[in-house]
Parts: structure tokens; C-alpha cells; sequence
């Protein structure tokens, strides 16, 4: 169980953080970089939530989890892969929540009528933040990418991401109308 009595430390005051073995890393490390932009992605999820919670409960229900799985997501990338006994299991993201994503994006592409252009951020509030959710999980995926390349880590987490912005976009265009309010890119339209 996690207990928050005090919010700071002063033990980051010299650029450091602490993983989830204790470790110390600089703030820059691409490790933290990583969980801090899977954290980031969390945040604007919760603004999408603000703009969906009436009015589409069944899209709310879904980001409530992928709310709770990204923050198992953060705990799975910030306890590295080790021989060391942690004294606990740590935290990894499963592939019954990759499954679960993939469910939710074929539940919602069920009613679109398939696409002949690329999709512009816009529309409703709603369909614009997850945009924005979507470019953010993209660029922590990136940076995921970019780890698995000089250190372990799930590969489960990298599917993860991958399908969450695969939802962000379908959920996207799923509020705009199931389509019909799509903004769609019209190539060289302003030349």
C-alpha cells in the first residue's frame, strides 16, 4: 500500500530521482523521461475526462482503466529488470491489458465507416484532447522504443502504448460523430 505523508523529500534537490530498486538516476535519464512522459499522457487523459464523463460514460469507463493501468505502467518502467531480490514482485504491465485495449479499439471502429483521408486534430473538445493524448502516448512510446534499446525493459509496455494510441485515435473520431465531424486533411488545399 502506498502511504504519502510528505509530498517533498529535498532528496531530488540535487537532480536525482529514485527507481522503484532504490537506485539513483539524474531527472534527464531517459528512463525517467519515459515514465514522466507515460505520466504526462495520464494528465491529458484526465482532461479528456473532463469533457466525456456525461456525455460518453462508456468512453469515460475505459479511460478510468487505462488512467489506473498507466500509472502501472509508470511503475513497471521505473523498477528496471534485475537479478536483484526486491523483497517484491514488481509491477508489469500484462498482455491481458494489451488484450483489453485491443477490445476497446475494435469495440468503437465497429462504427466507423473506414477512412480515405488523414484525420486532423479537431472537431469536439473531447475528439481534440485525445489527439493530444495520442501524440503524447506516441512520443512515450518513442522514448520506450528508444530504452528498450540500451536497457530491459517489458515488451509488453512498448504493445501497450502502441495500441493506447491507437485507441486515442479511434475514441477520437468515435466522438466526433463516429466520424461524420472528422476534420479531414485535404492535401495541398492552401497552396
Amino acid at each position: 500500500m502506498v502511504v504519502l505523508n510528505k509530498i517533498y523529500t529535498k532528496t531530488g534537490d540535487d537532480g536525482t530521482t529514485a527507481l522503484g530498486t532504490g537506485e539513483r538516476r539524474p531527472k534527464n535519464d531517459l528512463r525517467i523521461e519515459a515514465y514522466g512522459t507515460v505520466d504526462e499522457t495520464n494528465a491529458v487523459v484526465g482532461l479528456v475526462r473532463l469533457h466525456v464523463a456525461d456525455t460518453a460514460p462508456a468512453i469515460d469507463n475505459v479511460l478510468n482503466r487505462i488512467q489506473n493501468d498507466l500509472f502501472d505502467l509508470g511503475a513497471d518502467l521505473a523498477t528496471p529488470e534485475t537479478d536483484q531480490d526486491l523483497g517484491y514482485e514488481p509491477l508489469r504491465i500484462t498482455d491481458s491489458q494489451v488484450t483489453a485495449i485491443e477490445a476497446a479499439i475494435d469495440d468503437l471502429n465497429s462504427d466507423l465507416s473506414p477512412l480515405r483521408s488523414f484525420v486532423l486534430p479537431g472537431g469536439s473538445a473531447a475528439s481534440t484532447h485525445l489527439h493530444l493524448a495520442r501524440t503524447v502516448s506516441r512520443r512515450a512510446e518513442r522514448l520506450m522504443v528508444e530504452l528498450s534499446s540500451v536497457e530491459n525493459i517489458n515488451p509488453a509496455a512498448v504493445r501497450y502504448m502502441n495500441r493506447l494510441s491507437d485507441y486515442f485515435f479511434v475514441a477520437s473520431r468515435y466522438l466526433n460523430d463516429k466520424g461524420e465531424n472528422d476534420v479531414l486533411w485535404v492535401p495541398g488545399k492552401n497552396r
